[in-house]
């Protein structure tokens, strides 16, 4: 059974940082698979913030570029977001997403809360 787990969301100040984690657990290499962070504001629909492929260049939304970087860990089916100069239109849920094909993961989402 695969597991995508989030983790290292929180209330953070404007301009501070955080890094987010995506730990992913099962039968599931993924390095295999396109690992995508998207994030959903109260009262918004979900966005797609970073995402990678093994071997290509992360994409990323256009408000968070030069802020946000993601990277993963393929040995250890790690999937991280490092996000820098936050700001209170950053608040939202994040979530991980592996997929490939047809087939798609999702995690159960972090909470981030960027306030003074």
């Amino acid at each position: 059974q695969v597991q995508l787990v989030e983790s290292g969301g929180g209330l953070v100040q404007p301009g501070g940082s955080l890094r987010l984690s995506c730990t992913v657990s099962g039968s599931i290499a993924i390095s295999m698979y396109t690992m995508t962070w998207y994030r959903q504001a109260p009262g918004k629909l979900r966005e797609l913030v970073a995402s990678s492929t093994t071997g290509a260049s992360t994409i990323y939304t256009d408000s968070v570029k030069g802020r946000f970087t993601d990277s993963r860990d393929n040995a250890n089916n790690m999937y991280y977001l490092q996000m820098n100069s936050l700001n209170p239109e950053d608040t939202a849920v994040y979530y991980c997403r592996a997929r490939r094909g047809t087939i798609t993961y999702w995690g159960q989402g972090t909470q981030v809360t960027v306030s003074s």
